[in-house]
């Protein structure tokens, strides 16, 4: 709406009444425009300082997230929420993907722009990577994967002025170093190129300090963000028609099909487990290079119509109803996705202690049992003294989230503002 107003001269000024949707804290302005008059006439408009400032303050901040490709594993479906997760109101959100030659994977809301870059692997990724971030511009990079955060902390001289790097570290460091059949040059990365980041974000506390003596960075320079967890999903999931619980005896283990997930310590304690409870199922989902040698166990145990292997399902939420436990035996973990999945969908838990986060999550909470060390007899052991005290589709209300219609704690992050 236009009017006009006096100043103390006596010179009648427009006047605008405007609204901008975009900025929450003001309902409306009303902002001076000034005129050049002459003889009486405006002849040109010329924004005061106060409208450019709202105009400013109006434009959304750009944020480019960086993966090597869309799909198939934690780190992937951890980004895809989050870009889905964004408010986009507040944000221009981007999606690069480093060695992706597709908008192929997780499906994404349309106004996520996907950027596939098409390098095969992330170190071939340097020039279309730089292209991108210089075309863009963005306030904002957070990438989402190792070798991709090594990429982007190299190449972060040549950078646009201003733009801010945020890496997130997927798995423990120095588990990763030990275990992960990684260059012996690993670690003086993590030295050289970390502390040119402006955070590192990491899922635990444990983790964060892990990563601060392995990377030799502050503790000011980590910070601990709890991977975000859908529950709107998982929680329509478990009314969906059909989800009627089972009566019977299932397990259940997500993850990748590799020797850190420890599957094959899984099936070497289910052995044991069904001398005493001969009906117990087991549901593996997922893929990976372990497959046929995990398939090869379980007819060497006489397991074949006990054991079934579902393959890649994303999301894996179907499976819950008919759990009666969810398992994570990993050799070494940083905070997996399934588990804090499964948490949310009030399955009993039975695990490893394959990180410092697991730990500190899981010890001594009701509905949680810990194996006390990372062997097959262990976990058996453990199975048995939860499938001895459960009844068959009892559920928990796992204190680190809420309780449908409850407040969600700093674990679960439905919506970030």
């Amino acid at each position: 709406m236009w009017g006009w107003s006096a100043d103390s001269g006596g010179i009648r000024r427009p006047v605008c009444q405007f609204e901008t949707p975009r900025l929450e804290k003001f309902k409306k302005h009303s902002v001076t425009v000034r005129t050049h008059h002459v003889r009486g006439v405006a002849r040109k408009w010329f924004p005061s300082r106060k409208v450019r400032l709202l105009n400013l303050m109006a434009r959304r901040t750009r944020i480019l997230l960086l993966l090597s490709h869309l799909g198939g594993g934690g780190a992937e479906h951890v980004v895809a929420l989050l870009a889905r997760g964004l408010s986009q109101e507040k944000y221009e959100v981007h999606l690069g993907l480093v060695g992706q030659r597709d908008r192929g994977g997780e499906p994404l809301p349309s106004w996520v722009h996907v950027h596939p870059l098409g390098a095969g692997r992330a170190r071939a990724g340097a020039w279309p990577l730089l292209r991108l971030i210089w075309r863009l511009r963005p306030e904002v990079v957070l990438t989402g994967a190792a070798e991709v955060s090594f990429l982007v902390l190299m190449l972060r001289p040549l950078f646009p002025a201003r733009t801010s790097v945020l890496v997130r570290q997927n798995a423990t460091a120095t588990s990763v170093m030990a275990f992960g059949r990684l260059p012996r040059f690993t670690r003086m990365l993590y030295r050289m190129l970390y502390r040119g980041s402006d955070r590192v974000i990491c899922q635990s506390r444990a983790m964060a300090r892990d990563l601060a003596g392995a990377a030799e960075i502050s503790a000011e320079q980590v910070a601990v963000l709890p991977n975000p967890v859908d529950l709107a999903g998982i929680r329509a999931a478990l009314r969906a028609p059909g989800s009627e619980r089972s009566a019977g005896l299932q397990l259940l283990a997500v993850g990748r099909l590799s020797r850190e997930k420890g599957f094959d310590l899984l099936l070497q304690a289910m052995a044991t487990v069904r001398e005493r409870f001969p009906q117990v199922k087991l549901i593996l989902v997922g893929t990976g290079g372990e497959e046929q040698a995990l398939k090869s166990l379980c007819r060497q145990l006489g397991m074949d119509d006990a054991v079934g292997f579902a393959g890649r399902v994303d999301p894996p939420y179907a499976f819950f109803p008919r759990t009666t436990l969810f398992v994570l035996p990993s050799r070494h973990e940083g905070m997996p996705n399934a588990l804090l999945e499964a948490a949310a969908a009030g399955l009993p838990i039975v695990a490893t202690p394959a990180s410092g986060g697991v730990v500190d999550l899981l010890r001594g909470r009701p509905g949680t049992w810990l194996a006390p060390e990372i062997s097959a007899e262990a976990l058996a052991a453990t199975l048995l003294a939860a499938l001895n005290a459960l009844r068959p589709g009892e559920r928990v209300s796992h204190s680190f989230f809420p309780t449908p219609g409850g407040t969600p704690q700093s674990i679960a992050v439905e919506k970030v503002r």
